[in-house]
């Protein structure tokens, strides 16, 4: 706890927090003593989650409070900085994680580096954020120079991703990657580390996408209340992302200029691909949206079409994937929450793509539909459809007949 507490202050937490942490440690200390546990595990930092706030009850029912998810936190900062020795799961107010001007500077290089690369906006904020956190963990091993970065110091940072799912894990190393490429390329570190780098055998395929269903849908369309702005506003970017399947960065980087009224069309270039998807602009859409800009946006000057209606009134941040939208509509749909399936703005865009599959629509049109670079991104949702997945099983009796 001691040498933790000196972390946070390298951090620059402030005194504010470091005394609710303290007070928190005492808590688990007390309770500690109290069953006899001379170590700290995070198995123990569980029970004691249980015992005094009916922590995974609450979590089942969806009825965890902000002090409780803030008591969890603190337990996890204590199991990653017992194991790895740095604190990992960070809850910044601030933007900024480094503390080394070196390694400011450095960062400040690669994301120009990126730009020249022309990655996708997307791409070049995830390798960014990676390449940030990676050499925000270096500064708690005391590693102030790239050119002593080292593969132990990629093995320990490797080991923190262990738990992840393979997507958030291969984001990761992709990242770590193109950032170890940039060093060696500009002559930074003598060695090309990327050979360090494992490869994730996984297929991309694993998952099932969470879908909802149709009556699902239109009950969260149904208790939104359009009579107010934010309602408004709501009502139109889920219909955007149930309609047409748009991606929540595309939602809120969407300009008054990407509405070609006159054509009954959306056009605009993809934040993931850097590919223009042109829409039809549907009726239903399109009314809603109208609804949205005469009634309900705030007037300001803003090019985007969606607006955060609290201060500071502008566009959505990047970080904000707006689950709390749909959170907030599901829960008053009461439409059942289930830890086991995502219920955010993508699962409206899987659900979408879902449909159109039982419709008979076309992989290929599908593709073209929500936008993705190839079909092979879009047969994952072959996997929803139980009925054409049965259509695909083989009879044993037959196969058996052959042999």
């Amino acid at each position: 706890m001691s040498r933790l507490e000196k972390e946070l202050y390298r951090l620059h937490y402030n005194e504010q927090s470091i005394k609710y942490y303290r007070l928190m440690w005492r808590r688990i200390t007390i309770f500690f003593e109290t069953e006899g546990v001379e170590h700290f595990t995070e198995e123990a930092g569980l029970r004691f989650l249980e015992k005094e706030y009916n922590f995974f009850e609450l979590e089942k029912a969806g009825e965890l409070t902000q002090s409780i998810i803030n008591v969890f936190r603190v337990v996890r900062m204590l199991g990653d900085f017992q194991q790895h020795g740095s604190i990992l799961r960070r809850y910044y107010k601030q933007k900024e994680l480094l503390q080394n001007m070196e390694f400011k500077e450095r960062l400040k290089h690669y994301v120009a580096h990126c730009k020249t690369k022309e990655y996708s906006t997307v791409t070049q904020n995830h390798y960014r954020k990676i390449a940030e956190k990676f050499m925000s963990f270096l500064e708690s091993k005391s590693v102030m120079h790239c050119a002593d970065i080292s593969a132990r110091h990629l093995n320990d940072y490797i080991n923190t991703l262990l738990g992840y799912s393979y997507k958030t894990v291969e984001q990761q190393l992709c990242g770590l990657r193109s950032f170890l490429r940039y060093l060696y390329s500009n002559q930074l570190h003598l060695q090309d580390l990327c050979e360090a780098i494992p490869a994730v055998k996984a297929r991309k395929q694993n998952r099932i996408p969470s879908v909802w269903t149709t009556a699902h849908v239109t009950k969260l369309l149904e208790v939104i209340d359009r009579g107010n702005p934010s309602g408004k506003r709501d009502y139109a970017m889920i219909l955007l992302v149930t309609r047409l399947g748009l991606r929540t960065i595309d939602l809120k980087r969407l300009k008054l200029e990407n509405l070609k009224w006159q054509e009954n069309r959306i056009v605009f270039l993809q934040s993931k691909t850097s590919r223009e998807l042109n829409l039809p602009l549907l009726p239903d859409v399109g009314w809603a949206i109208i609804d949205y800009l005469k009634h309900g946006r705030p007037k300001v000057e803003s090019p985007y079409v969606f607006l955060r209606h609290l201060a500071p009134l502008g566009p959505f941040a990047d970080e904000d994937r707006l689950n709390q939208v749909i959170l907030k509509y599901m829960k008053l749909a009461k439409i059942p929450i289930s830890p086991q399936k995502k219920r955010g703005m993508h699962s409206l865009r899987h659900t979408l793509a879902s449909r159109l599959l039982k419709e008979n629509t076309p992989l290929s049109v599908i593709s073209d539909i929500l936008g993705h670079v190839s079909s092979d991104s879009t047969a994952i949702y072959l996997k929803v459809d139980v009925d054409m997945l049965r259509e695909c099983a083989l009879n044993p009796e037959e196969v058996l007949s052959h042999d």
